[in-house]
């Protein structure tokens, strides 16, 4: 099983299947998926072209609108967004919008495509720390306007949580080295294993310094603190990332969000015998996509909703009383995933608490995006502030020509 992990398993829409769900499109005129997307890439736009066999035209409005559109085919929960606002949904159901838009990116990269281009230099320079989704976008946005950008990555390559975090079954190395080539090609500066310390130092070199870390520390509960056998999600999908990475027999993963199901379709294709998935949340409450959900339960991990852990005892056993019922369960594991949420690891990197509750100070060579930055911790979210602050970044420096 350990080797179907290290490939994108999913399969995407043929062109005659393609073709038949865009014509279930009803050419709405005021567009509700467009306007329900985070990122702004316009659905609504890129399925008529593809209904009416423009796939060119399709490819070139989700890359102009969307740096990372073929990422976030894959890993954006649709139904949370641009579906949920497709009129097609009081008929029968939702356009499979991520589908179509995987399509188009597939054959933008078969064919070997380009739709971004470069504008002259502007003389201005803009450094950008961290490589995830927010500051790939900004960067390329930035980029597309003559503008000069360093992007510092702490680790050996671009990606941040898209890289280290996101399992290979539902992103692959393939299309994340491709979609991250699409921003390069800009003229884009990657500096890597490059751990920025100080903020200051930046701004003295450039015109704007743009911070967008995200939330790649995990959480740990106070319960589990020293536990040799627990370890939090984060750190098990950037492990489980590894070739040759053991899983052992019988895994508790504790959350119910998309990161939990990650921990537990992972463990499973790994190899674990026994997969138990125990959430905070009740099923009406599930934090988890629709998609993410359905493939844990394909893969036979069992999932217990409404628990909280009380206590742990010796020998890996884990006892959880119900929010609700008076009814408790233990549970005994070799190996315990905590996926109980993330905060910022700004390492040695000097963030002053509170300044990013918002994208810029008037008068502040800095600004903030990514997920350290308001608005969801999603990356089709992670885009849209990865725009808004690009564009925030230009509009300054025109103003100070």
């Amino acid at each position: 099983m350990s080797k179907t992990h290290f490939s994108e398993e999913s399969v995407g829409f043929s062109p005659t299947l393609a073709m038949e769900e865009a014509a279930r499109c009803l050419l709405c005129h005021d567009a509700p998926c467009s306007k329900a997307c985070p990122a702004m890439t316009d659905p609504a736009k890129f399925i008529r072209s593809i209904r009416f066999k423009n796939t060119k035209g399709a490819a070139r409005t989700i890359r102009i609108n969307n740096p990372l559109g073929g990422i976030c085919a894959r890993v954006c929960p649709t139904e949370k967004y641009c579906q949920l606002g497709c009129s097609r949904s009081g008929i029968d159901r939702p356009i499979e919008i991520a589908k179509l838009q995987r399509f188009a990116t597939d054959v933008e990269a078969c064919l070997g495509m380009e739709f971004q281009e470069r504008k002259e230099n502007n003389g201005k320079c803009v450094a950008i720390i961290g490589s995830g989704p927010a500051g790939l976008t900004a960067a390329a946005m930035l980029a597309r306007e003559g503008t000069a950008v360093d992007l510092y990555e702490r680790k050996p390559k671009l990606g941040g949580y898209l890289r280290y975090g996101i399992p290979s079954y539902r992103l692959s190395e393939d299309v994340l080295d491709k979609e991250i080539g699409h921003i390069l090609k800009l003229g884009v500066n990657p500096i890597v294993n490059n751990k920025v310390k100080s903020i200051k130092e930046l701004e003295a070199k450039y015109d704007a310094v743009i911070v967008a870390i995200g939330y790649s520390a995990g959480k740990m509960l106070p319960l589990f603190e020293g536990n040799k056998r627990a370890m939090t999600a984060v750190v098990f999908l950037a492990k489980a990332k590894r070739k040759g990475y053991r899983v052992k027999d019988n895994v508790l993963v504790i959350g119910g969000g998309d990161v939990a199901m990650d921990a537990a379709t992972t463990s499973k294709k790994l190899g674990a015998k026994q997969v138990t998935v125990i959430a905070y949340e009740t099923n009406e409450e599930f934090r988890a996509s629709r998609d993410e959900l359905a493939l844990t339960r394909e893969m036979k991990a069992s999932i217990y909703d409404g628990f909280v852990p009380t206590k742990v005892l010796r020998g890996g056993t884990v006892i959880f009383e119900h929010r609700y019922v008076p009814t408790s369960i233990k549970i005994k594991a070799d190996q315990i995933i905590l996926a109980v949420g993330q905060e910022i690891d700004h390492g040695s990197l000097e963030l002053e608490k509170g300044k990013a509750e918002f994208i810029h100070q008037k008068g502040s060579k800095v600004y903030y995006a990514g997920d350290i930055a308001p608005l969801d911790k999603t990356v089709v979210y992670a885009v849209r502030k990865g725009k808004d602050v690009a564009n925030e970044v230009l509009k300054d420096l025109e103003a100070k020509r």
